[in-house]
């Protein structure tokens, strides 16, 4: 189909294909030799092709045809022009077919609020009223002073008023529940927690070496029953929940369901972790547990899913004062302090009010999302049209894990069950993230694929 020659005159052999008498349209001829030339070898990515005068003479053929060749190969992606220097085999064009990742639990970027502005104009206070020494320094873990003061200030909508002094500053939530459970049990330690829970906590109790126990839960959460029952067998030493917008089943707990659960760990003589990153996200969420049995409850409030995971600063209540010297120490073992800029930056945000605007922007943009998908996946959207996700049960004839795979070759991330099951048994249901895909256009589109998918049988 084609040759490297060298021409009279020349001193680089250049690339001729060879043409048949009835071997259909010409410039098509030599598009098909070109690409069999690349596939081969014979032409490799940067090789410089002769001009399309000196290959039509060469040929023997109108420079039309040469012309037209050319493009058809240009269309196949076997040539670019350089301009003057002339026409280059081409390098393999990689597909960069992003994924819609629908598997991230991430605030959605805000509506009506200019994050990039908000960045820089947090940024630039910080700079001008801190000392840049003290920005890249060590500091004491737990926060300092108006770190605390403005941690106050953010969780007094769960609790007015709030003692500073209780609140310490942590490098994001899973560094606190890493702690929590190193300062509040020991090795072989129970720790109870509801059948599909955030797979953080799972990761921190193995390496740990505590033992998760599932407690059965029903639409409200976590049963009163059940975990008086698991609290007079397993003697546990924690108890975690995630009682509103729960990760991953997007679970509320009424208020009656937690006063019950407050008095069984009275009852029962157990702490709770109350891990609430979605309570600031929830329309008009129901107290805290903490607020029913705050001797009992230690809390967590990250500002990663409500504001911006890059943040990464969470605020731990923690009443007993020997016990928050025990959670420091277990938090110096693997995270000394959070960044100070990232902290200062979290306090300036909230001390003038910026936090709060993005944060109203993130809810507002939430609500949006949660409607479209409640509209695309029709019968099948069970969400409460507020917070970051959707749990999503699926018909008989898929399985969460199946369900994950063919999603994936669709170009759709999602979550299966598994991924949060705190025991052998989980339900057949995925997570869907509404917030990690940055414009709605692409979010629809992944929503639409994603809902004709459960619509056909595998």
């Amino acid at each position: 189909m084609s040759q490297l020659k060298t021409i009279q005159g020349g001193d680089a052999p250049i690339w001729l294909p060879r043409l048949a008498t009835r071997g259909g349209p010409r410039f098509l001829q030599i598009a098909d030799a070109l690409q069999t030339a690349v596939g081969d070898g014979s032409l490799k990515p940067g090789d410089r092709l002769p001009p399309q005068r000196q290959l039509a003479a060469q040929l023997d053929v109108d420079l039309t045809t040469i012309t037209r060749a050319y493009d058809e190969a240009r269309r196949r992606n076997l040539l670019e022009g350089r301009g003057a220097r002339g026409t280059y085999v081409a390098a393999p064009k990689v597909e960069l077919n992003a994924i819609l990742d629908l598997s991230m639990n991430t605030p959605p970027p805000p509506d009506g609020v200019d994050f990039d502005d908000l960045l820089k104009q947090g940024l630039s206070q910080v700079l001008m009223r801190a000392d840049a020494e003290l920005l890249m320094t060590y500091h004491l873990a737990g926060g300092s002073d108006s770190d605390r003061q403005a941690g106050a200030q953010w969780l007094a909508p769960m609790f007015a008023p709030l003692d500073a002094q209780q609140l310490l500053v942590c490098p994001g939530a899973q560094a606190a529940i890493a702690a929590l459970l190193l300062a509040l049990s020991e090795p072989g330690d129970v720790i109870l927690a509801e059948p599909a829970s955030y797979p953080g906590l799972r990761a921190a109790a193995i390496q740990f070496g505590r033992r998760l126990v599932a407690v059965e839960a029903d639409q409200h959460g976590m049963l009163p029953a059940r975990l008086e029952q698991a609290c007079r067998q397993h003697k546990p030493a924690l108890v975690y929940l995630n009682p509103t917008l729960q990760n991953p089943t997007a679970v509320t707990m009424p208020q009656r369901r937690r006063r019950e659960i407050a008095s069984i760990a009275r009852r029962c003589k157990v702490r709770i972790i109350e891990d609430d990153p979605y309570w600031l996200l929830a329309d008009a969420p129901p107290p805290p547990i903490a607020t029913l049995a705050p001797e009992q409850v230690v809390y967590i409030s990250t500002l990663s899913k409500c504001l911006t995971p890059g943040l990464r600063v969470a605020f731990v209540l923690l009443r007993d004062p020997l016990e928050r010297e025990r959670f420091l120490t277990a938090l110096r073992s693997f995270a000394l302090m959070p960044a100070p800029l990232t902290t200062a930056l979290a306090t300036q945000w909230i001390v003038d009010g910026s936090a709060g605007r993005l944060m109203e922007g993130i809810r507002k943009e939430a609500r949006l999302r949660h409607r479209m998908a409640r509209d695309i996946l029709a019968g099948r959207y069970s969400g409460t049209g507020d917070g970051l996700h959707v749990w999503l049960e699926l018909p008989a004839y898929w399985n969460s894990s199946e369900l994950a795979r063919a999603a994936a070759g669709e170009g759709i991330a999602v979550t299966p069950a598994e991924a949060f099951a705190t025991g052998s048994a989980f339900a057949n249901a995925i997570r869907i993230s509404l917030g990690s895909i940055k414009d709605r256009g692409p979010l629809q589109a992944g929503l639409q694929r994603l809902s004709h998918l459960l619509a056909r049988r595998p």
